[in-house]
């Protein structure tokens, strides 16, 4: 026996040896290190490049979370050993970039107000207040103008300015601050100006415009039509005071024509100070309110339209459950969502399993032929068939005019255009794209039964129903039933039947703020939620939204796979 247990304990030993040996990965070639090693210098080169554009952009979160990838893969895959951290590293690393950061990222939207009214930083909401608030003079002069270059190839205006036909006044300048030569001034050393005597359209007198001065290259008329310098024209603004535009004395600016300039000003004067915006006209000061994220006035007036990103805590989770223009389309939408989930899977399983058991009978000649016909819809592009029903279910379409043999207009069935019919619609289609699945799945079920229990029911005395509901429906729930379950989470997220289908009409009540269908699943609502066209995208509220659905189905299926195992154990 003794020298049995040594015998054994030294095959174990080996197998252990040659486990170990595995995992290790061996002696890598001299050419396999050599790929190894330019492998790893495309992907750190292609890494640093990235570094320094996230540290151009000040980026310094996703700098860091790089770097440390990189150092990760570096030691995962120069290292001696760890065969098994090679292969998983970079699956690893996709997970966590597409769907655990995804998941993190959607979870920090959710207690924000991020959306379309706050796109950007504050910022982006003080530059767009202030091309809100920008004002032409009408007081002031419009003058004809001359886009130039200077010696450092800025652009300048040159304008005349015809108030006095009898003795024009000529101007030039161009952004100081952006590396232009002059500043705007008046023109004194008229000898250095070259001029067109052109007729005014106002007066039809022969008028003496600018047209070149000394330092100066201006641009031929198809020069200023081109893209590049059209954008740098129309954004062209130049200081009055040469300073600033945002000072009292404005700006000069060119009309979208570029054909003249005239004196234009913020009628809202930023602070940086103390971050508010004054506004010219009435004196009206707008603070920075970091809780709704809008330039904002002792009454409530906002300045823009624009605003920024700003943390809200728990404010988007109570407006789902304490906005009363909610609650209402949220509590239908919640419930049509549980029957479509419930009746989708309920449907398919009854008819697949049905087709199941009627294609397992050995006396039906060309099973295989009828299986492979019945699978097709499941192999035919989801989307396409979604068309195809939608054609179907027209007004006009085939199953009112040549199925249903409805001539009479009067009585049409409006399988999309009224909540009833549009909702036994979606179910019927997706009873078509989701029964093959079922088919497959409880037909392999069916086989793996062994035939030597329905034989002792035979022999036993038991009918054919008591066979099904005693034996082989049990023994298929305990194999089925964690299928189902996922069958129920894919189908209370089925967006695409949904949005292909009916878009999620048909429409519901108009007054309310947002767009709920009478076939709108959650996944659905929250997606006109967060890319509505109406009242603008909400992308917060569509993180809450999907929160409370993965918690939901989250929930659910817990408990369901618990109740699987209670199956388990009864059989």
């Amino acid at each position: 026996m003794s020298e049995i247990r040594e015998l054994t304990d030294v095959k174990a030993q080996k197998r252990r040896a040659k486990d170990a040996k595995a995992l290790y990965g061996g002696t890598p070639s001299l050419h396999g290190i050599l790929i190894k090693i330019a492998l790893l210098a495309i992907v750190d080169a292609a890494g640093v490049f990235a570094a320094m554009q996230l540290v151009g952009f000040q980026q310094w979160g996703y700098f860091y979370t790089e770097v440390a990838v990189l150092l990760v893969l570096n030691f995962a895959y120069l290292r001696r050993g760890g065969l098994p951290g090679k292969y998983l590293a970079p699956g690893v690393l996709f997970l966590i970039a597409f769907q655990v950061s995804v998941v993190f990222y959607s979870a920090y939207i959710a207690f924000t107000n991020y959306g379309a009214l706050h796109n950007g930083a504050m910022q982006d909401s003080i530059v767009q207040a202030k091309l809100d608030s920008a004002v032409n003079d009408t007081n002031a002069p419009y003058m004809p103008v001359i886009v130039v270059r200077d010696v450092n190839s800025k652009l300048e205006f040159l304008a005349s300015d015809f108030t006095n036909e009898a003795k024009p006044i000529y101007y030039i300048g161009g952004d100081v601050q952006a590396g232009a030569v002059n500043a705007w001034h008046q023109i004194t050393d008229l000898q250095n100006v070259k001029t067109e005597t052109i007729v005014s359209n106002t007066t039809l007198n022969n008028i003496d415009q600018a047209v070149g001065y000394k330092g100066v290259t201006a641009l031929t008329p198809e020069e200023v039509t081109m893209p590049e310098n059209q954008s740098a024209i129309s954004s062209l603004k130049v200081a009055i005071d040469g300073k600033s535009i945002d000072s009292k004395a404005g700006f000069m600016a060119a009309d979208p024509s570029a054909q003249g300039v005239q004196r234009t000003y913020f009628d809202s004067l930023y602070n940086a100070q103390n971050n508010t915006f004054t506004r010219v006209s009435d004196g009206t000061v707008f603070s920075a309110n970091q809780t709704t994220g809008f330039f904002e006035s002792q009454s409530g007036e906002r300045l823009t339209q624009t605003g920024w990103r700003v943390e809200i805590g728990w404010a988007n989770f109570a407006k789902i459950f304490g906005d009363t223009r909610l609650r209402g389309p949220l509590a239908n939408i919640l419930a049509w969502t549980v029957m479509f989930a419930f009746g989708s899977v309920a449907s398919t399983f009854v008819l697949g399993l049905a087709l199941a058991f009627l294609f397992n009978d050995e006396r039906i000649r060309f099973r295989k032929v009828y299986r492979s016909i019945m699978i097709l819809p499941y192999a035919f592009p989801a989307f396409l068939s979604a068309y195809v029903w939608k054609g179907m279910f027209n007004d006009n379409g085939f199953i009112n005019r040549s199925i249903l043999q409805i001539h009479d207009n009067q009585h049409l069935i409006p399988w999309l255009t009224e909540i009833g019919p549009a909702r036994w619609a979606v179910l019927l289609c997706n009873l078509w794209l989701g029964f093959p699945y079922m088919f497959l799945i409880c037909t392999g079920a069916l086989q793996a039964i062994p035939a030597e229990l329905t034989e002792s029911a035979t022999i036993d005395g038991a009918s054919p129903w008591q066979q099904f509901r005693l034996i082989k429906l049990p023994l298929l729930l305990v194999t089925l039933a964690p299928l189902l379950i996922s069958s129920f989470a894919f189908n209370f997220n089925n967006f695409t039947i949904i949005y292909l289908l009916t878009g999620g009409g048909p429409a519901g009540d108009p007054s309310l703020q947002v767009q709920a269908g009478g076939t709108d699943i959650l996944i659905s609502f929250v997606y006109k939620i967060a890319f509505s066209s109406g009242v603008g995208a909400d992308y917060g509220l569509a993180s809450a939204f999907s929160i409370l659905i993965f918690l939901f189905i989250g929930s659910f299926s817990m408990i369901s796979f618990r109740r699987t195992r209670f199956l388990e154990d009864l059989n």
